[in-house]
């Protein structure tokens, strides 16, 4: 069968664009070797929000107390809370078989190869080879776990995130190495159910690509929540040999040994692109990744790459809008480019974490006169209803022109909280126009303007 486009991979990059592709008029095949709906719905975005969720309300149940409410003795089963976000999992990848059907698009069971002259080779579980023809192809094969040299994942002691989502056995310690988005909503999710974690960062501030402020805030937040945080540090030897792991870490003050029963990797993720073909048909790739231009064709026509597995944020909604992106050019329309300067990036740990553009320190360097404001939501009335008064809002502005440079946040439900900033900069907002726009009261967002009425001087509740 010849198809108008060939997705290889099934996740928010590549479903996304395959459902976007059909709607308009193109017939559409998406290869796919495991579970459709990629790593994102069935081992990392969905089933972790779900694990972070069973933590969340097992603290609640601990500190019932604070809001009038009597429980008894309240217990974390990990085996339940696994088989929970695996149902959720399952259920999401069920919605993606049920949209493919909706949008007629076909299935490709297998292992999907670029070959040249736009044919894609699928390898099925049986062995067998097919070959299909395509007017244009589609990489969107993600990416996985990035291993260290020192750091060799065995599934058992030291683990990757797709073994820290079903272990049938909550550890009593835990090491985790790294503090990126990953590390950290790990390190929750154990910490809240009663593992002793230890998270260990090479920079000096654990979740590195956020503003410093809101890096010591969650800092203060997991120290006080019974974590120990170790940066400007290294892992350096784990002899996993005895029935515990010990961990040989590398500080300012030389090595120190932790024991722990587990050891969590999240280093950061290595694109898949072995064994998919790219030096077959000559696609040319730089530092792991597949080069391409602004509308994700690579330097071989007909031949297009999105997601993980490209330059830019490894985030899924970025993957997803560079597929609808990618598509809609090569249909014809006139799609404008990504702009990967208002990328949200939100971290799911308690509390939350939530940012876009510019940090403090990157908007200084580029040379930019600021406003900058925060508002605490220990003066918000909502926050403090909930009882979850952690953490502030900080936005930053242009002082010559009011351009609003980047927000940053840490706080309960800041992840819901940061579209409003996203929007504000797409549009052109200004600081004032912030200030002046009425938000509801009591809630958790009025932070945002009243963070950008004190970087003018105007904040009410400070």
């Amino acid at each position: 069968m010849n198809y108008d486009l060939i997705v290889i991979g099934s996740g928010p990059g590549g479903y996304v664009a395959a459902i976007r592709a059909s709607q308009l008029g193109m017939k559409v095949g998406v290869v796919e070797k495991a579970e459709l709906g990629g790593i994102c719905l069935n081992w990392g975005c969905i089933p972790t929000k779900a694990l972070l969720k069973s933590a969340q309300v097992f603290e609640y149940t601990k500190h019932a107390a604070d809001y009038g409410i009597t429980i008894a003795n309240p217990k974390a089963d990990i085996k339940a809370m696994v088989q929970r976000s695996r149902g959720v999992a399952e259920g999401m990848s069920k919605g993606i078989q049920f949209l493919f059907k909706k949008n007629k698009i076909d299935h490709i069971q297998g292992f999907g190869k670029v070959k040249a002259g736009k044919v894609v080779e699928v390898k099925g579980e049986d062995g067998k080879t097919t070959t299909y023809k395509t007017n244009n192809v589609l990489i969107a094969v993600g990416a996985r776990s990035r291993e260290l040299p020192n750091l060799k994942q065995d599934g058992k002691k030291i683990i990757g995130y797709r073994e820290a989502m079903v272990l049938d056995k909550q550890p009593k310690s835990m090491v985790v190495v790294g503090s990126g988005a990953i590390g950290v909503e790990f390190a929750y999710f154990y910490n809240a159910i009663g593992t002793e974690v230890t998270i260990v960062e090479y920079m000096p501030n654990i979740v590195p690509v956020e503003d410093v402020d809101v890096s010591k805030q969650l800092e203060r937040s997991f120290k006080k929540a019974g974590m120990k945080i170790m940066t400007g540090s290294s892992v350096e030897a784990v002899d996993t040999s005895g029935k515990t792991c010990k961990v040989t870490v590398k500080t300012k003050k030389g090595e120190e040994v932790i024991e722990a029963d587990i050891v969590l990797s999240a280093v950061g993720i290595q694109a898949n692109l072995e064994g998919i073909g790219l030096e077959d048909v000559g696609i040319a790739t730089d530092k792991g990744k597949i080069l391409v231009n602004d509308f994700y064709q690579t330097n071989i026509p007909g031949y297009y790459a999105i997601g993980d597995c490209v330059k830019g944020q490894a985030l899924a909604h970025v993957a997803s809008a560079e597929g609808i992106i990618c598509v809609e050019k090569i249909a014809g329309q006139n799609p404008e480019p990504l702009d990967y300067n208002n990328i949200p990036g939100c971290t799911y740990c308690s509390p939350e974490v939530a940012s876009v553009g510019y940090t403090e320190q990157a908007a200084k360097d580029a040379g930019y006169e600021l406003k900058v404001g925060k508002f605490p939501f220990s003066a918000s009335g909502k926050a403090k209803a909930a009882g979850a008064s952690d953490g502030f809002v900080k936005v930053i502005f242009d002082a010559k022109y009011g351009e609003l440079l980047g927000a940053h946040m840490i706080g309960a439900n800041v992840t819901e909280m940061i579209a409003e900033v996203v929007a504000a900069r797409k549009l052109e907002t200004t600081g004032h126009e912030i200030i002046k726009t009425v938000h509801p009261h009591p809630t958790m967002s009025e932070a945002v303007m009243e963070a950008a009425a004190a970087a003018y001087d105007e904040v009410i509740h400070l």
